[in-house]
This record gives C-alpha cells, structure tokens and sequence, in this order.
C-alpha cells in the first residue's frame, strides 16, 4: 500500500514542483509521478544533512511532501540548466 502512496504523493509533489518551475504545459501525469518519487530522495539527500529534516513519500506527511517538493524543484532547476543552459 505504500507504493500507492508514494505514487500519488509524489504525483502530487512532481506537479507542484512544475508549477512553480513554469514547466506545468510540457509535463503529463507521468513525468510529474517521476520527478516527483526522484525529488523526494534529492531533497532528503539536500535537507537531510543540513537542516535535520526528512521525510518519506511512502507514508503521507506535510513534511515528506514539502521535502519531495523542495527536491523535485532543484531537481527541475539542474534539468533546466542542462537543457536550456539557464534556470527559468
């Protein structure tokens, strides 16, 4: 059940993420689960050592989703990078 979880949290996470980058129009429903579920291991690797906080999109929190969010936002930001040479 928690695959579930980590599904819809991290959909949910990948689509916030691509609002706020400005890149909501070129994603669809899968891209956002996948930035999303790979957001979260990269904000608990940012977030984690600095500021002592994690969280897991396995069990929903307002914590995990904040990590996921934070992670799948610079996440974005180093695609962009790569692919336009600048961050929106």
């Amino acid at each position: 059940m928690g695959w579930i979880i980590a599904l819809i949290v991290g959909g949910v996470a990948g689509w916030l993420a691509s609002m706020v980058m400005n890149r909501d129009a070129s994603m669809g429903i899968f891209w956002n689960i996948v930035v999303g579920c790979i957001g979260s291991l990269v904000g608990n690797a940012i977030m984690g050592p600095l500021f002592g906080v994690v969280g897991s999109v396995q069990e929903f929190s307002i914590t995990g989703l904040i990590v996921a969010v934070v992670g799948a936002v610079v996440l974005l930001g180093v695609m962009n990078l790569i692919q336009r040479g600048r961050v929106r």
